[in-house]
């Protein structure tokens, strides 16, 4: 069973940066789909990005493209989502999740992990 532990949350400034990372237990093929999702209070998961293991792809929400960015080190079984200019609204629980494609269902991704705050605020 692969387990997910995200890290790097907290408290930043509007107009700061973070790095999440999400560590994997086990070797994820290089195949397999990461998905970074967020959830804000009283809203619904949302996806925020994901790399494609196919092809490398990338694909991120309107709402944070230009801002954030995911990369994968698989030799560390780590994948990063950097943030950068972050705005209040970013405020939420941070997920990571792998899975056989960039779905937008959070459900349907075979490793979840618990997630890590980020909360951005003066």
């Amino acid at each position: 069973q692969v387990q997910l532990v995200e890290s790097g949350g907290g408290l930043v400034q509007p107009g700061g940066s973070l790095r999440l990372s999400c560590t994997t237990s086990g070797v994820i093929p290089n195949y397999m789909t990461i998905g970074w999702f967020r959830q804000a209070p009283g809203k619904e998961r949302e996806r925020v990005s994901c790399i494609t293991g196919v092809d490398g792809g990338f694909s991120y929400a309107d709402s944070v493209k230009g801002r954030f960015t995911t990369s994968r080190d698989n030799a560390k079984n780590t994948v990063y989502l950097q943030m950068n200019s972050l705005k209040p609204e970013d405020t939420a629980v941070y997920y990571c999740a792998v899975g056989g494609s960039c779905y937008s269902n959070f459900d349907w991704y075979v490793y979840r992990g618990q997630g890590t705050q980020v909360t951005v605020s003066s």
